[in-house]
């Protein structure tokens, strides 16, 4: 791993949290690929000098999500589109859920190559499996992505217009920022 062993925060001050997401069905061509940011969220990492001992949790507030950017689609997103969005799925999707993550296990690639982190999602009270990677620097930027499958966790994807406008049921989570010390 290249980053030192100690503590580590990394929230919105220093990273962004994105939501992205894709479209289907018959008139897939009428939405849009979501890009959403989550703007209240906290993680921190562990880092120890036994790699086995190292963690990282995430914490963030499912009513936080804003939609930054719609890709494809008939029209742009204007902005009462994306407060609409973004309301949808606060009421309809997550809830006001809880959205949480714990590892339960952070390896090191060796050579400085990814950090491997499994753990459980919790998500709307259902906890399921997730599994990614984590690309880190010596000067502390590190960033990931994660694809979860809404329904794994028991959310039923949005749709609309009689279900033929579909949010696909994979969603691509990315993290990119720079790490604080603790």
């Amino acid at each position: 791993m290249s980053i030192p062993a100690g503590s580590y925060t990394l929230g919105p001050e220093q990273a962004t949290l994105t939501v992205r997401t894709g479209k289907g069905g018959a008139a897939a061509k009428a939405g849009h690929n979501l890009s959403i940011e989550v703007t209240s969220w906290s993680a921190e990492l562990e880092v120890a000098d036994d790699p086995a001992q190292s963690s990282l949790t995430l914490n963030a507030d499912s009513r936080s999500l804003i939609v930054v950017d719609g890709t494809g689609g008939i029209q742009a997103l204007g902005e009462d589109d994306k407060v609409g969005i973004a309301k949808t799925i606060d009421d309809d999707v997550l809830k006001g859920g809880t959205i949480q993550f714990r590892s339960t296990s952070v390896t090191p690639s060796p050579n400085g190559g990814p950090i491997g982190v499994s753990g459980e999602l919790e998500l709307l009270g259902r906890s399921a499996p997730l599994s990614f990677e984590l690309r880190a620097d010596d000067g502390g930027h590190i960033a990931g992505t994660a694809t979860i499958k809404q329904t794994d966790w028991g959310i039923k994807p949005y749709s609309a217009l009689f279900g033929t406008l579909k949010v696909l049921d994979e969603v691509v989570i990315e993290v990119d920022g720079t790490l604080l010390a603790a």
